[in-house]
């Protein structure tokens, strides 16, 4: 892929359940590379439900296409877990929308154990790092689409 033509990507992670998060933006951060997109930034926050901000930040840049969120929310003995987790994620989606630009959701939880957490680091940050390109590449598609007739068109 063309230096100017790759997909550049900011990348939101907490600090909360560190010793989950870190392992997180490793493989995050090496997936992007492998795919061949750009990290052009990593900011990390206190806690998942800190997010929104920041990522409201990012999106307004022209040098950010998308952001990944990385994140674990994990099960303690009330529902603040899921206040936290459905909140974060509503919010997410919300501000992918109003800037029209891809924000994936590499939040892990609500409900999990830490060794369900644990369990779940690869597939949690590729996903969100691969979701966040195939989007880019397909909203930038869509943008350019003009339809004509009875056409239908797939996008991929």
């Amino acid at each position: 892929m063309q230096e100017d033509s790759r997909i550049k990507l900011g990348i939101v992670v907490a600090e909360f359940n560190y010793d989950i998060t870190y392992l997180m933006l490793q493989r995050a951060l090496s997936h992007a590379n492998f795919l061949g997109a750009e990290v052009k930034v990593v900011v990390k926050v206190p806690g998942s439900y800190d997010m929104p901000v920041v990522v409201a930040e990012l999106l307004k840049r022209d040098e950010i296409d998308a952001v990944v969120t990385l994140g674990a929310v994990i099960k303690g003995e009330t529902k603040h877990d899921e206040i936290v987790a459905s909140q974060t994620a509503r919010k997410l989606m919300d501000l992918s929308v109003e800037y029209g630009k891809p924000v994936t959701l590499g939040i892990i939880g609500h409900g999990v154990t830490h060794e369900q957490a644990v369990e779940r680091i690869e597939e949690y940050s590729t996903r969100a790092v691969e979701s966040a390109i195939k989007l880019v590449k397909r909203v930038k598609k869509l943008k350019g689409l003009q339809f004509s007739g009875d056409t239908t068109v797939v996008i991929e």
